[in-house]
C-alpha cells in the first residue's frame, strides 16, 4: 500500500504514521514542517503548504490507495486538495468531528443526525482555531470531499474528544498535574458520563478501515455509559501516584452552581460541559465496524508516563485556555464550602 498523510506530525496523524510503517504501508507525511520533528523513523517527509498549488503537485503525481487528512480545517483548501487528488487515490479519508452536528450538544447524535449549514468552498483567510466555527469548517470540509468523490471512495471520521500519547494541547494533561498539586481540587459532576477515547484505539480503527478499503461515516469515541468524569479524575489521581497526589481532595461542586458563578465550561474545568448530550454520541457503527476502546485507566496511566518521559511537547496557542487560576479555585471553594 501507498499512504499519504496530510499532517502526521503529532498527536494522532503521528500515531497513524507509526501503524502503517509498522505494517511495512510506505507512508509519506505532506506538511509544513513546523511540529513535532522528527517523524516517525521510515515515514518519507514532503514539505509544503497544501494552500499553493505548486506545493501540492509535489503529492499527484503518485497514485495512493489512500488519502488521510488529518490537517485540514478549512473547506475551500480541502476542497482544492481533493480536486488535485481525485483520479490518483483509491480512497480518501477526512477526520472530521462530531461538532459538525448541527444538534450537537444538546440533544443526542448519530451518523444519521444533520450537519451545520456550511459552504464546501468557504475560506475564512486564516488557520486559528476557533471553538464556535470549528464544527461548522469541519462540516464544510465533508462537503467538499463528497461533492468532489461522492460516497463510494470516501471515509468520514466524526472524532469527539481523543486524549492520550503526544496530546500536546492537553485537557488530560492539565487534570494529571492539577492531582500531582495535590490540595483541595474543585470537581463537578462525578456521575456525569463520558466517553474520552484513548488516541492509540482511534488510530488503529483508522489503520483497519483503511487496510479493508471501507467508505462510510462514523462517529469515533468510547462507548455511551463505559466511563464517567468521576473516574476520569480518580484515574488521574492514581497514575500520578504520588503523597500529594493521595492527599488532594476532590471537591465535588453541583454543575447548577458553577455555571452560575460564571466556570468556563470545557476549558476551566478541562471536559466539564453541562449540556444535556455532550457525550450521548452513539458509536454502535464504528464498535461493529471493529472500534476497540482499552480502559480509561491505562489511556490516563500511559498518557502521565509518555508526558513526563522527557519528549519534548508541541507549542500549541491551545495550551493556555485549560485550566483553572489556583486563586480563583480557592476562592470558589471557600464560596461552596460557606454555602
Amino acid at each position: 500500500m501507498r499512504i499519504l498523510v496530510f499532517g502526521g506530525s503529532w498527536f494522532l496523524g503521528r500515531l497513524v504514521a507509526e501503524e502503517f510503517v509498522a505494517l511495512g504501508v510506505h507512508v509519506t507525511v505532506f506538511n509544513r514542517g513546523r511540529s513535532r520533528e522528527p517523524l516517525p523513523a521510515g515515514v518519507r517527509h514532503l514539505r509544503g503548504d497544501r494552500t499553493l498549488d505548486e506545493d501540492l503537485r509535489a503529492v499527484t503525481g503518485t497514485s495512493w490507495d489512500a488519502v488521510i487528512d488529518i490537517s485540514g480545517k478549512i473547506p475551500a483548501v480541502v476542497q482544492r486538495s481533493v480536486r488535485a487528488l481525485a483520479d490518483v487515490t483509491a480512497l480518501y479519508v477526512s477526520v472530521s468531528t462530531v461538532r459538525g452536528y448541527r444538534d450537537w450538544p444538546d440533544t443526542p447524535v448519530d451518523e444519521r443526525s444533520p450537519l451545520l449549514d456550511s459552504d464546501p468552498g468557504f475560506d475564512p483567510g486564516g488557520r486559528t482555531w476557533d471553538a464556535d466555527g470549528y464544527g461548522r469548517l469541519k462540516a464544510g470540509c465533508e462537503m467538499a470531499c463528497r461533492d468532489v468523490l461522492g460516497e463510494g471512495r470516501l471515509l468520514i471520521l466524526r472524532l469527539h474528544e481523543i486524549i492520550g500519547q503526544y496530546e500536546d494541547v492537553g485537557p488530560v494533561l492539565w487534570w494529571l498535574d492539577r492531582m500531582r498539586r495535590a490540595g483541595s481540587v474543585l470537581v463537578p459532576g462525578p456521575d456525569r458520563a463520558i466517553q474520552p477515547v484513548d488516541v492509540r484505539d482511534v488510530s488503529k480503527f483508522t489503520v483497519d478501515l483503511v487496510q479493508r478499503g471501507e467508505p462510510g461515516v462514523f462517529n469515533v469515541a468510547a462507548p455511551p455509559g463505559d466511563r464517567t468524569y468521576g473516574a476520569l479524575v480518580r484515574a488521574c489521581a492514581e497514575a500520578v501516584g504520588s503523597a500529594a497526589a493521595a492527599e488532594a481532595e476532590l471537591v465535588w461542586v453541583d454543575e447548577s452552581w458553577l455555571v452560575d458563578h460564571g466556570v468556563q465550561q470545557w476549558t476551566e474545568l478541562p471536559l466539564w460541559r453541562r449540556a444535556a448530550a455532550t457525550w450521548d454520541v452513539s458509536v454502535e457503527r464504528a464498535v461493529v465496524a471493529g472500534l476497540r476502546c482499552r480502559p480509561l485507566i491505562d489511556t490516563v496511566t500511559d498518557t502521565w508516563r509518555w508526558f513526563t518521559g522527557g519528549e519534548r511537547r508541541v507549542d500549541h496557542q491551545r495550551v493556555a485556555q485549560y485550566g483553572m487560576d489556583p486563586a480563583r479555585e480557592a476562592a470558589l471553594i471557600a464560596l461552596w464550602r460557606a454555602k
